[in-house]
């Protein structure tokens, strides 16, 4: 998580490339190339999709770039047409034509508490397969609460709910990737207890 956010605020400060900067072959600036577009894959088929553009620049150096989406730009794109590439850190990160701007896969995007948030969701959706599993294993005959229905169910979901509720603001507002963790881990522990602590008289009132 540092180091993504650190790479995408050093793309956010990278300056056009200087001609020397271009001689000299800096890479931390942002060069710009005029590429010509050799063929498009522009398919959407459920996780098979495929977005892609292969370029060639006179004829010496040709190389396919991945997109997210087929738009704005790549939709509109047919086997001979110009366009200029923007690349930094020798990532092509942008493709233009005609005004038009596209980001490629290679361009660092501030998605960080995202990541963060479904990071966390996956590590406390397995902390919870672990507890109930060695729960399980302890006591078979009597793991009560730690079943899938509902005790489990309602666990999950507030895992879900927790892990969105803080990442997706997060990532809205803009604040650092920290915060996710730091707010969602402890509300589900505390959610799980209290969960568990208001079944556990029924569990041995039934008994």
């Amino acid at each position: 998580m540092p180091s993504d956010t650190e790479r995408y605020q050093d793309y956010r400060a990278a300056e056009p490339c200087s001609s020397r900067a271009t001689e000299q072959g800096q890479t931390d600036c942002l060069s710009t190339w005029h590429l010509t577009v050799e063929k498009t894959v522009n398919r959407t088929s459920g996780r098979n999709s495929s977005y892609e553009a292969t370029l060639t620049c006179r004829h010496s150096w040709r190389g396919t770039m991945s997109f997210g989406d087929p738009g704005p730009l790549l939709e509109r794109l047919v086997p001979g047409d110009q366009v200029t590439a923007t690349a930094w850190r020798r990532d092509i990160v942008v493709l233009s034509k005609n005004g038009v701007r596209q980001n490629t896969s290679e361009a660092p995007r501030d998605e960080v508490p995202m990541n963060a948030a479904i990071g966390v969701l996956a590590a406390l959706v397995a902390a919870q397969a672990f507890v109930f599993g060695a729960v399980r294993l302890a006591r078979p005959r009597d793991y009560e609460p730690f079943s899938w229905n509902p005790y489990g169910k309602r666990v999950l979901v507030t895992i879900i709910a927790a892990c969105f509720g803080v990442g997706l603001p997060a990532a809205w507002i803009g604040i650092l990737w920290w915060p996710v963790p730091a707010v969602a881990a402890p509300v589900v522990v505390c959610a799980a207890g209290l969960m568990h602590h208001r079944r556990r008289p029924r569990a041995a009132g039934g008994v």
